[in-house]
């Protein structure tokens, strides 16, 4: 049995827990599994039955720290599906006419220094049915099994982030499970202030989410979707009709070139309690994107943006062999930024330019590069390094 002196031992000076709360605000309960404190819905489980301590964000770059491949890119809107600027966070278009520049900026609420911003510059107010804008996050299944997903003991689950724009506006968010084609929506509102948005979704008893490293789940931010998207009641239990699916009742971000919209501190934990975000460092959050992509570009300040070293294999062929910082998600792809044209070898005081390349023997540890350089000449065995022009890039990529 709890006493009346056993709770005074866990209280501080003038009567309060952690200095901040009081004893009439503390309710308490026994039974078999532990203490209850009922205001704070604490048990001995941790926040809402769950876990209290330990990694609880399931996101990776929340904070929106990291943006490998670019911080802002203009033009956006064409159909098709990219990661452009934040790691992590894909966006897709289908048939619209309106275009949007993505950047990471330094505007985000108390306690984050950066965020994600779309600008509208070109609008789109005739919305054909198939159209949409979503902005999306990807996970794999196997970083996904505490949901407990596709069993009678399904989890709950609780998605926050923080949102503002220019205006008012109304947007859909929505778990996706990309397996089984099952979906769960709700809608958010945005003004001109930063909020935080908390979504709580019931666990999903159909379809088990794979064990493995391919894509199960998608976080998407719907923002612009025409009538085949938007026909029917949204649905915030998980169901599988497409026009329920995503964006019933939302705005259209295409519907002004004032438009913006700014998102940062996404996190999805397990429970239907939304906790402070969790912040990791810098270090921790690029080490979690680099199993997704990693950029081979030196810091912008350099002086000598070498890339890799190489070997000559003959007189035109060099070889080069790189290990990645982390092991990836599976078989990378190798893609340059720019024409060939903009890389180099460098043998001695001589400078090659590439023409070409080719991955040769890649895994998700590391592979070989061919580069084939003109003009020949070179000797083999001779080694170098691989030259990189500025504003280009190397992305290693194994995104979901």
């Amino acid at each position: 049995m709890t006493r009346a002196s056993d709770t005074a031992r866990l209280l501080g000076a003038g009567g309060t827990l952690n200095g901040a709360l009081s004893v009439d605000t503390i309710s308490e309960k026994t039974s078999g599994s532990g203490v209850t404190i009922d205001s704070l819905n604490v048990k001995d489980g941790g926040i809402g039955g769950h876990q209290i301590g330990g990694r609880r964000n399931i996101v990776i770059n929340g904070a929106m720290q990291v943006a490998q491949r670019a911080t802002s890119v203009t033009g956006l809107g064409a159909d098709g599906s990219a990661y452009n600027t934040l790691d992590r966070f894909k966006t897709s278009f289908s048939s619209t006419a309106g275009r949007l520049t993505m950047t990471q900026t330094a505007d985000g609420p108390s306690g984050f220094a950066n965020c994600l911003k779309f600008d509208c510059t070109t609008a789109d107010t005739s919305i054909a049915a198939g159209e949409y804008l979503v902005l999306a996050n990807r996970i794999e299944g196997q970083d996904l099994q505490q949901l407990k997903k596709g069993t009678s003991d399904a989890e709950k689950v609780t998605v926050s982030f923080y949102v503002k724009g220019n205006a008012n506006a109304t947007y859909a968010f929505e778990l996706y499970d990309a397996v089984g084609g099952r979906h769960a929506s709700q809608l958010f509102n945005v003004t001109t202030s930063w909020n935080r948005i908390s979504l709580t979704f019931n666990g999903d008893t159909t379809d088990t989410l794979a064990d493995s490293n391919a894509l199960a789940l998608e976080l998407n931010f719907w923002l612009h979707a025409g009538s085949n998207f938007t026909s029917g009641t949204i649905s915030a239990d998980f169901a599988s009709a497409d026009n329920t699916r995503r964006a019933a009742g939302i705005s259209s971000f295409f519907d002004s070139t004032d438009r913006t919209f700014f998102l940062t501190g996404l996190q999805m934990e397990v429970g239907s309690q939304a906790t402070p975000f969790e912040h990791r460092s810098f270090g921790e959050e690029l080490a979690l994107c680099q199993r997704y992509c990693v950029d081979l570009v030196p810091d912008s300040g350099s002086s000598t943006p070498y890339i890799m070293g190489g070997a000559v294999y003959n007189d035109t062929l060099v070889i080069s062999h790189i290990t990645f910082p982390v092991e990836m998600r599976g078989t990378p792809t190798v893609t340059l930024t720019g024409d060939s044209g903009d890389f180099s070898f460098v043998e001695g005081n001589q400078i090659r330019p590439c023409t070409s390349f080719g991955q040769n023997g890649m895994s998700s540890n590391g592979g070989g590069i061919n580069w084939t350089c003109s003009g020949g000449g070179m000797t083999s065995g001779n080694a170098g390094n691989i030259y990189i022009e500025s504003d280009k890039r190397c992305i290693i990529d194994a995104e979901l």
